[in-house]
């Protein structure tokens, strides 16, 4: 089996990350796709008004739902339950054990690839699995991957790197969308339910009146208590 690993700090997920994950399983032919939220991120520190690690994780399994594929996409919670710095290494170190015999795959975008040597323990993390890089902009393609890509293969013999530009990604940042949010300037970035769960839980300076609200402000709000399977029949 083709596991993917795609971690991070989900602050919030957004639909640049959706559209990669899915062009990424759709490539490399995955049979399944993990989610992991980060508690705390090692190489930066969370913003003042962040959601909570078991906010971003609420609303990474809610994003993860709205790709339509089911179990083959999962939201695991091991890095948010575990103590400390979340660092790659070790969530890989416990999903080789979960998976011994199967083909473990993590997942990049371009600023992380490009850094990956500098990270904690890099060696052990090309042990336990493969690295898929992806470009978040049209620019991020082979002239910037190959270099990158050459003195990862001579640094860590062995190693399995794939690099790929991906078509129609949303261009967004996570640091621009919080800024977008309490603006209300979200279409096509967010999915409908994790919109309607950051309005309820009032995160990214949003402070909506839950009893007075607008037909428009309402629907995604709705939908954010529903599972992804049944949001179409409520609909």
């Amino acid at each position: 089996m083709k596991i993917g690993i795609y971690g991070g700090t989900f602050n919030p997920p957004h639909l640049g990350h959706l559209t990669a994950a899915a062009a990424v399983i759709a490539t490399l032919k995955l049979d399944k796709l993990l989610l992991i939220p980060a508690s705390i991120p090692p190489h930066k520190d969370l913003p003042a008004g962040s959601a909570t690690a078991e906010q971003r994780l609420e609303m990474t399994r809610m994003a993860g739902e709205q790709l339509g594929l089911g179990s083959k996409v999962e939201t695991l919670d091991m890095e948010v339950r575990r103590a400390g710095k979340s660092f790659t290494s070790d969530t890989l170190a416990e999903l080789k054990a979960q998976f011994p015999e199967d083909e473990l795959w993590l997942l990049m975008g371009t600023d992380m690839f490009l850094t990956f040597q500098y990270w904690y323990k890099p060696d052990e993390i090309v042990r336990y699995a493969g690295l898929c890089a992806f470009g978040r902009t049209e620019k991020d393609g082979e002239e910037l991957f190959a270099p990158q890509r050459k003195y990862l293969g001579q640094r860590f013999p062995g190693s399995r790197v794939v690099t790929m530009t991906l078509p129609n990604l949303v261009d967004v940042s996570s640091t621009e969308l919080r800024a977008r949010i309490p603006k209300r300037e979200t279409d096509g970035l967010l999915a409908p339910a994790v919109l309607g769960y950051i309005y309820r839980k009032h995160l990214y300076g949003t402070n909506l009146d839950l009893k007075r609200l607008t037909l428009e402000d309402l629907r995604p709000i709705a939908l954010s208590y529903l599972k992804a399977k049944r949001i179409p029949h409520v609909l």
